[in-house]
């Protein structure tokens, strides 16, 4: 047979065996690769690991929203309540350090009733963003802090997340290893080819806060506790990984 002839029958083979083990896998993040002599030769899979643990650390949203006739009055009004507020969490052992300001506004506002424009007062905004690192003090640390605020309290979010989740992050990255490398040698067994050596790797993680979505209310007198429960949280990674075949 002519050396044009085998050259022209070797690439019709190839585009056959691409094409019957696209049609076979019908996923786009899977594919096995055949293009030519002088490229690489391999097949490219995803997998995904996941990684469950209990949350350490609470991540709170909260402050004062006070309105006023004037400025200053709101002003003052909002720093003593929001004073109060941090005073009860440092007292319940949040470290001054885990309070940062996230929010401070100052606008006028009005009612609009009867088709005319009246000013009602000012409206004065100071929120804080808390890490309470003792995850068992945050019904604590929550309702204290609502108690001292008074009625100018808002609480907009509470979260939970693993402060280091590292050790968390590699058990599901081995999952997510293990899961593409089981992917990549059923795809070759059907194909009658073997698997070799990684040639390339991606990788993509998410750890997601838990938020919390139950009533916040106050602690005062014999009130019962705000019940809050960080729960569990997974720790996903996903990985991307050319294998090449033998």
């Amino acid at each position: 047979m002519k050396p044009k002839k085998i050259a022209i029958l070797a690439a019709m083979a190839t585009a056959v065996f691409v094409a019957s083990v696209a049609a076979t896998c019908g996923n786009t993040t899977t594919r096995v690769e055949n293009t030519g002599p002088n490229q690489p030769t391999g097949i490219t899979v995803s997998g995904e690991g996941k990684a469950t643990g209990k949350p350490d650390v609470a991540m709170i949203t909260l402050g004062v929203s006070r309105l006023a006739d004037s400025v200053d009055a709101a002003r003052n009004g909002a720093a003593a309540s929001l004073d109060a507020m941090i005073k009860s969490m440092t007292d319940n052992g949040v470290a001054k350090d885990d309070i940062k300001t996230v929010q401070f506004n100052i606008s006028p506002e009005y009612d609009y009733s009867n088709g005319k424009q009246k000013l009602t007062g000012f409206r004065v905004s100071n929120v804080v963003s808390v890490k309470v690192r003792d995850i068992a003090k945050t019904s604590k640390v929550v309702d204290d802090a609502v108690t001292a605020g008074g009625n100018d309290v808002q609480v907009q979010s509470i979260s939970f997340t693993i402060d280091n989740p590292e050790d968390l992050k590699t058990q599901a990255r081995q999952a997510a290893v293990a899961d593409a490398k089981s992917k990549a040698q059923t795809l070759a067994a059907s194909t009658g080819v073997t698997v070799g050596d990684p040639m390339s790797i991606s990788e993509s993680s998410v750890v997601s806060p838990i938020p919390y979505a139950g009533d916040i209310r106050s602690g005062a007198g014999a009130a019962p506790a705000t019940p809050i429960e960080p729960g569990t949280q997974d720790v996903t990674v996903s990985v991307s990984i050319t294998w090449s075949i033998k």
